[in-house]
């Protein structure tokens, strides 16, 4: 990270003038902290000349009410310009409050020496305009200031010669010496200005790149899949990102304390070996590796790959140094090697199923044949066994080089018409088949309108999701409810639902149920959800999972359940009369 800052701070510097407006709003800088200095330096200077002139007139002595008024006037000025300025450094343009800083300084301390208000030796105070033009000007204004001084210091001695004063001589000399210190004063103030500029740039340029290197590095982090603590040796975490939080099986809703760091590892018991491992890495100052198994207080185990690794603190004790922990899921590395490998078989798969649809087409020829020629009873059984087989062997062929295909376009609208008889139905033979009593069927009325799906397509996708909730469900009385309601997506159509009562599928499962080849029970080829999405998709359908409640219709507690719902459109020929006769109704309206 080093050279790209030098880069940015070398560019920086080289881009940038020396001479800028300062910003106020960071009160901490360098200049802004030197400009308020300064003016209050001038506000203690311009309150002491006025107290001396007013002792002085206080005790008998003389002093010119000019003088008088002229330090009171310098001081309501340098109170004026504390309070309501703002640090500038002048540029090419010589900004007007310069006039009142550094002009105004000069002009008050060589008229107050011209004065010589009572043989009272103003010189020293010109080092405040010289060092203030030096420090927060150009060179050329700092220079130009230490003229102005020697100039008013040479013109104090001329006054001196025209009176015949016999150390006018004198005077002079002083003058130039005074003249040639603040020149090289100026000078060397303005270089060390200029270099504490510089450097002010290029400290503002490495943090500008540190913190976008920081806001890069923690988003890197939060969208990792690997969960990632920084441990410290008291076994507090001080970073977890959101990967890590779920593995811990923090709630973030209900565990508001322990769900955002710091937190101590220790404080949970399902933590514990967490919290040992990263101590033993501490202790020993080597990295380590384990499986770990985590059981939160919902009874969920995860089987964790943690690793360690120290980051160690240059500089510091060894109490310092911390302990990053990665940790990966090894359910999801089992299942992305499960979905690799069932990938891989399903293009196999493909391949066969190319080779095995000839032969089945013979086989259901030979049997329709047979079919006619056969009289018996029995016999015309087996033929009609055997043709059932055909039919459902040619389906799983179908499904299995519909998935090969990746058929994701939509096709042309299928207009269904009556959706509540063909759901119906479908739910009818679907109880007959299983002989189930467990379910029920609701909302019937809002499936009147013609819909866009095939019915063929909704017979597939209405049964697949039954055989899911059917496996899935309670044994228990209403554990699976299939519901027809109004769609509430804002465009007219009909929400079909298929609810069953049981746990809560888990995170990791959540994550691939429409992937192809992707299941949670060995004897199943993971193709179910995917060809359902696949069917709705081609039908302008959505359909998604979520977690939901329903009561029962004894009006006992709501019952928890997963729920798949698939959003149907309605037909073309139901959706523009509707809109026709509301722009009618509103055109009436108007």
């Amino acid at each position: 990270m080093a050279e790209p800052v030098s880069r940015f701070s070398t560019l920086l510097e080289a881009n940038a003038p020396v001479s800028r407006e300062l910003d106020l709003s960071d009160r901490d800088s360098g200049l802004p902290r030197l400009w308020r200095g300064f003016m209050a330096a001038r506000i203690l200077v311009a309150g002491v000349l006025l107290l001396l002139l007013l002792y002085l007139r206080a005790a008998g002595q003389p002093a010119q009410p000019v003088a008088l008024v002229m330090c009171l006037a310098y001081l309501a000025l340098t109170v004026w310009v504390r309070v309501l300025g703002r640090p500038v450094l002048p540029g090419d343009r010589l900004d007007p409050q310069w006039l009142v800083t550094v002009g105004a300084d000069v002009l008050v301390f060589g008229s107050l020496l011209y004065m010589q208000v009572a043989t009272i030796n103003f010189t020293p105070l010109f080092a405040l305009p010289v060092l203030l033009a030096a420090v927060l000007g150009p060179l050329l204004l700092a220079l130009g200031t230490a003229a102005a001084v020697t100039l008013a210091l040479l013109v104090d001695a001329l006054q001196y010669t025209l009176k015949g004063a016999p150390d006018a001589t004198a005077r002079y000399f002083q003058a130039a010496l005074t003249g040639v210190g603040l020149f090289v004063v100026a000078y060397l103030t303005n270089q060390l200005s200029a270099r504490l500029v510089r450097q002010e740039r290029v400290a503002q340029g490495s943090e500008m790149a540190a913190r976008a290197q920081i806001q890069v590095n923690q988003l890197v982090i939060d969208n990792l899949g690997d969960g990632v603590l920084v441990i410290d040796m008291n076994g507090v975490v001080h970073a977890a990102n959101p990967a890590a939080r779920e593995m811990l099986g923090v709630d973030i809703h209900r565990d508001s304390v322990s769900a955002k760091p710091p937190f101590v590892l220790a404080s949970k018991t399902f933590w514990g070996e967490l919290a040992q491992l990263a101590a033993h890495s501490l202790l020993h100052q080597t990295p380590n590796h384990a499986e770990i198994t985590i059981t939160d207080a919902n009874h969920a185990s995860r089987l964790l790959h943690v690793k360690t690794h120290l980051a160690i603190v240059p500089g510091a004790a060894q109490q310092g140094n911390l302990c990053v922990m990665f940790m990966e899921d090894l359910r999801e590395v089992q299942a992305r090697v499960r979905t690799e490998k069932l990938a891989a078989m399903g293009r196999m798969s493909a391949a066969v199923a190319h080779e095995i649809r000839n032969p089945l087409s013979a086989i259901s020829q030979a049997n329709a044949l047979l079919a006619e020629e056969i009289g018996d009873t029995k016999q015309q059984q087996l033929v009609r066994m055997v043709a059932q087989n055909v039919q459902r062997l040619t389906r799983v062929v179908d499904d299995v080089l519909d998935v090969s295909r990746a058929k994701t376009e939509r096709q042309e609208a299928a207009l269904l018409r009556e959706p509540g008889l063909v759901i119906s139905g479908i739910y009818n033979d679907w109880i007959q088949q299983n002989k189930t009593q467990n379910s029920i069927l609701a909302g019937i009325e809002y499936a009147s309108n013609a819909i866009e799906f095939e019915a063929d397509h909704l017979r597939r996708v209405l049964v697949n999701l039954l055989d899911n909730a059917l496996r899935h469900a309670a044994n228990s009385k209403e554990a699976i409810r299939v519901e027809i309601k109004a769609a509430t997506a804002g465009q007219a159509g009909l929400l079909l639902s298929v609810w069953s009562e049981g746990p809560p599928l888990d995170p990791s499962v959540q994550r691939h149920l429409f992937e192809p080849f992707f299941s949670s029970q060995s004897r199943s080829s993971g193709l179910g959800l995917f060809i359902c999405r696949e069917l709705c998709i081609r039908h302008g359908a959505n359909i998604q999972y979520q977690r939901s409640s329903r009561t029962r219709i004894d009006g006992t507690q709501p019952v928890q359940g997963n729920e798949f719902s698939i959003q149907i459109r309605h037909s073309m020929e139901v959706t523009q009369p509707l809109a026709a006769m509301a722009y009618a109704a509103t055109t009436m309206t108007l």
